[in-house]
């Protein structure tokens, strides 16, 4: 401490003799000196770190506001997605599914006009006499015979592209199905049931295209 007093009195000397002459009769006014200004150099290095200390709490509260806002955006538009996407599917499987009834209903109208066919076809079978069917007269017989393979053919070919006949005598009357010319009692027929077939139903890939025309039971 000594030496250190010695050096600053030689140096403040020449240009400051007052305060050579201080430090020479005070040695301790240095210390003092020297502690004031380390303190202040302390309380200046401490000030600017509270204010780097300030400044990124300033800057991390912008950016989580920003980082929310993004989420909320983000949220946003993962929803108008995921909606997107379910009704783009729903559109999908509808045309889907209106594709497939067309190819299973294109064929109704023309369906509709061969039914008319084979209701004549049938009439005309049933209206060949039995008891004429012989050898004896082979022009009837082959008719008849020709009648009855065509309509099995014709039967056949409804079936194949899912035309089905409804004969519904026994069965339970369904509106879906059934239309009822008329109710009657009938002994032995248990009420609600069909008695009659006026003429015969058909149904296309199991959605009705022509009712059946019966008669229903009642109570008596």
């Amino acid at each position: 401490m000594a030496a250190v007093a010695r050096c600053m009195r030689g140096a403040l000397r020449p240009r400051y003799p007052l305060l050579s002459f201080s430090l020479r009769t005070s040695p301790r006014l240095l210390c003092v000196v020297t502690q004031q200004k380390n303190t202040g150099q302390n309380l200046e290095e401490d000030q600017s770190q509270n204010e780097q200390k300030v400044e990124p709490s300033s800057a991390e509260k912008m950016l989580t506001e920003e980082k929310a806002k993004l989420e909320e955006q983000l949220k946003e538009v993962t929803d108008k997605y995921k909606r997107a996407l379910a009704d783009a599917e729903n559109v999908r499987q509808r045309s889907q599914k209106l594709v497939e009834e067309a190819k299973l209903y294109g064929i109704q109208s023309f369906c509709k006009d061969l039914l008319e066919v084979a209701d004549i076809l049938e009439k005309a079978t049933e209206s060949v006499p039995k008891e004429e069917i012989k050898d004896e007269n082979p022009h009837l017989k082959s008719l008849y015979e020709g009648l009855v393979m065509t309509e099995v053919q014709i039967q056949k070919v409804f079936k194949k592209h899912g035309l089905l006949r409804l004969n519904p005598v026994g069965a339970k009357f369904d509106p879906y199905e059934h239309e009822a010319l008329f109710h009657a009692p009938v002994e032995g027929k248990e009420p609600g049931t069909i008695a009659l077939v006026s003429k015969i139903g058909y149904k296309l890939h199991g959605r009705t295209l022509r009712p059946a025309l019966v008669g229903v039971v009642k109570d008596a």
